[in-house]
């Protein structure tokens, strides 16, 4: 088959990397792509979010089969548009990706199908907002309706501090995306990235993982895409595994069916486990970024193969997946200055060398060639160190390694305490 891969940042480079081992796949091309995707397909230079681009491509290639990577093209209805000209793809339609485009829906949602997650209320007036602080005790979550890069949620830590970060919010400061702001009570716990492929119908659990959401060492500074993440989490069973599907996803994939927006794609719950149990944080509606990277490392069974069936309704057909029970860490190489201002163009030398190191797997995301060859970042978060160990030390130290001693880069920096909870 011939095969579409959409996206460009370190999730799609796993992907890639993945679904090029799977023999139903015969050519794969990525648009738009990075460094390195361009050494394992064929890279098309068409923007991501291009929905008329993207589909002339196909045309012009005879693509049998499209994988939707990241959010804003399914926000925008890519998958609807395949549908309407025939072409096979993998991904939620622009209606179930509200899921994840709409913090207020996916709140009102959980209502409506008793999902657990907190408190909350949605406000489009800045004043009613205010007023609501007042019903709820610090620290106060905020967070933008709309898609923000992963950054359109604040922690507020006195009721001052949320009332200004109000303001921030209908003041423009994730432009549309915060025109609508959902306010939530703080949960206690910690979080877990739990995922799984569903057809519309049936669901099929995958994995799980933790991810570093700040951009600092101990969970400090503003919050990013992720700086890094590790699988599997320690204390996260079978048992909570079917706990997870039987109060949260599956609710989930019933009620979408009921309320005409089948869900077909991959379901990314993040969750809070407190001491009552899981409880839903919010939906994305793609692999997340830098978990995707440790799933593709950590699966032993063909990816194709499960988006085919899922795009088809047939996921009931196929046997569960197969998991290598090594943990794997993926630490974050990000530009200095993300996710504010940072310098583009700066060369990194050793990424070839650090692939060699025993366990370890670097994927590519803000990089690009240079008309000499060489290596450069051409965005904030640059590089993702994955390395698999026979225990969670072992693949902590094969990461910092390849990082500290083989990989240069003076302009990048990276948190030190990835898996330090699972240490």
């Amino acid at each position: 088959m011939k095969i579409l891969l959409v996206g460009s940042g370190g999730r799609e480079h796993a992907l890639a990397w993945k679904i090029s081992q799977s023999p139903l796949c015969e050519h794969l091309i990525c648009a738009p792509g990075n460094a390195g995707i361009c050494e394992i397909a064929d890279c098309a230079n068409i923007p991501a979010d291009d929905i008329v681009g993207l589909i002339g491509l196909i045309q012009r290639e005879s693509i049998d089969f499209v994988v939707v990577g990241p959010e804003a093209p399914l926000a925008l209805g890519l998958v609807d548009a395949l549908t309407e000209q025939g072409i096979a793809s993998f991904g939620p339609t622009e209606a179930a990706a509200m899921l994840e485009t709409s913090k207020a829906f996916t709140k009102d949602f959980c209502t409506r199908h008793d999902i657990p997650t907190a408190r909350y209320d949605v406000f489009t007036e800045l004043l009613d907002a205010k007023k609501y602080l007042g019903e709820m005790s610090a620290p106060y979550v905020i967070k933008a309706d709309g898609l923000a890069a992963g950054k359109g949620v604040v922690i507020a830590e006195s009721k001052a501090e949320a009332e200004t970060e109000l303001e921030e919010f209908f003041s423009g400061k994730f432009g549309d995306a915060g025109t609508c702001v959902v306010i939530e009570e703080f949960m206690t716990g910690f979080e877990i990235s739990f995922f799984a492929i569903s057809d519309g119908k049936s669901v099929l659990p995958l994995i799980e993982a933790q991810d570093h959401k700040r951009a600092f060492d101990g969970d400090k500074g503003p919050n990013t895409g992720g700086m890094g993440a590790y699988s599997p989490v320690p204390g996260f069973d079978q048992a909570m595994s079917k706990r997870v599907m039987t109060e949260i996803i599956i609710p989930t994939i019933e009620g979408m069916a009921k309320e005409n927006a089948p869900f077909v794609g991959v379901l990314f719950a993040g969750l809070m486990m407190t001491g009552s149990g899981p409880k839903l944080i919010e939906y994305n509606v793609r692999f997340g970024d830098p978990e995707c990277q440790l799933l593709m490392r950590r699966l032993d069974s063909d990816i194709l193969e499960i988006f085919i069936a899922a795009s088809q309704g047939k996921l009931k057909s196929l046997l569960a997946p197969k998991w290598n029970k090594n943990p794997v860490v993926n630490v974050v190489l990000a530009a200095k200055g993300y996710p504010g201002k940072y310098k583009k163009g700066t060369k990194i030398i050793g990424v070839d060398a650090a692939n060699l190191l025993d366990g370890v797997q670097v994927f590519h995301a803000g990089t690009r060639r240079a008309d000499d060859g060489s290596l450069q970042a051409s965005g904030g978060r640059v590089l993702n160190i994955t390395a698999e160990g026979k225990t969670i030390d072992q693949a902590v130290a094969r990461a910092y390694s390849a990082i500290d001693e083989v990989i240069e880069w003076p302009d990048g920096f990276c948190r030190r305490d990835i898996a330090k909870q699972a240490l």
